[in-house]
């Protein structure tokens, strides 16, 4: 029964084609929405990966990273008080101008421990972290360095000015992407003092370490006692990041849009063409049953011929999408975007379901065929 399926199912080669050519389009569209939303989603957390930093302590009512908050100094100390903490630093973060002659950013701009440098970039390209303890001396991501001195080769001791200020870049480093495009800067937080608006206060984080044996979920609980302050483990910082643009952007509800017209449109056509093969195959059906085949064979039968074009089908879209995301991997705009495995398990998830749906459309059809139907004209 099953090479009678398959005769049936390539017997008219055009539709087979179309049935899989459906499907795979609505497999590359659902993985690759999905992986572009959720690659906008990781970016949104770059500062909390990049930062190496188990444990980020702030105001309680910051909702996500850009939303910034000074603390007072004394916070450092406080935090370092606390039983379960090992380690303790000030982190600066905000917004400033950046200008290279006649080019201009807006710029993102990390201020560091001057003692420690610790939150500095791990993925040196140029110069190194140490040489922050220059005068005026800062860092800078790849991708805004060539935004500031574009058509150039990477170079260092070239001067930038920050909020109007000399600023001598002495490393250029790689930076997982920001949800905007805007160059990383990294000084010390006493350079970074005169790139900034001036504030009582200048820290906005404290990044903590637990001691050896202690959680970072269980230090954070004893920050939090002890501080009245919010402090967070790193990946729970991040998903309430994006959870945060989520919940107050439109971007999950334009790729929401995207997913579900490609899921629709699939079960349409597939649903429509599945339904077609089915009632020009009526006869074939009505002879198998005139022959004794029973409804549960024919509905293998035909449960086999909807997981051979869905696999195909699925393999076929999953493929062009893993080649998209691998084709565009080095391209600025879209680096951090790829298929993470939960993406492919669930467009395997929807696709296979949307087939299964056709294929149940058409085995209720074959339900009500006569087995007196393969005699008639």
């Amino acid at each position: 029964m099953l090479y009678a399926a398959i005769r049936m199912l390539v017997g008219d080669r055009f539709k087979f084609f179309a049935l899989i050519f459906t499907i795979a389009s609505v497999s590359f569209l659902i993985s690759q929405q999905i992986g572009i939303f959720t690659g906008l989603m990781v970016r949104t957390t770059s500062q909390i990966r990049d930062v190496d930093a188990s444990i980020w302590v702030m105001d309680p009512s910051v909702q996500y990273v850009d939303e910034l908050r000074t603390l007072p100094d004394s916070t450092i100390d406080r935090v370092r008080s606390v039983a379960s903490v090992d380690s303790a630093y000030g982190l600066h973060k905000s917004f400033t101008r950046a200008v290279a002659g006649k080019n201009f950013r807006q710029a993102i701009i990390l201020g560091l421990d001057d003692a420690s440098l610790t939150g500095a970039p791990t993925w040196m390209l140029l110069g190194s972290a140490e040489d922050l303890r220059k005068p005026d001396a800062v860092i800078i991501d790849d991708r805004g360095y060539d935004a500031l001195f574009p058509n150039q080769p990477q170079r260092l001791g070239d001067v930038i000015e920050l909020n109007d200020r000399r600023a001598t870049i002495v490393g250029i480093c790689r930076v997982k992407p920001p949800f905007a495009t805007f160059p990383v800067i990294y000084s010390k937080a006493s350079t970074a003092r005169n790139y900034v608006g001036r504030e009582r206060n200048f820290y906005n984080f404290v990044i903590a370490e637990p001691k050896p044996g202690t959680s970072s979920a269980a230090a954070s609980r004893d920050i939090e006692y002890a501080t009245g302050l919010m402090a967070l483990p790193r990946n729970d910082f991040a998903w309430r990041t994006v959870m945060f643009y989520i919940a107050n952007t439109g971007i999950p509800v334009n790729f929401g849009i995207t997913i579900s017209v490609a899921a629709i449109v699939g079960i349409a056509i597939t649903a429509q063409t599945f339904l077609v093969f089915i009632l020009e195959n009526l006869k074939n059906f009505a002879a198998m049953k005139a022959m004794g085949a029973g409804q549960f064979l024919l509905t293998k039968m035909i449960g086999a011929q909807v997981l051979i074009v869905g696999t195909l089908g699925l393999g076929l879209g999953l493929g062009t999408s893993t080649a998209f995301f691998v084709a565009t991997k080095d391209v600025p705009k879209l680096r951090d975007f790829q298929l993470y495995p939960q993406i492919l398990i669930a467009t395997t998830i929807a696709v296979l379901g949307i087939a299964l749906l056709a294929g149940i459309l058409g085995a209720r059809r074959i339900a009500t065929i006569q087995p007196a139907a393969v005699f008639r004209a």
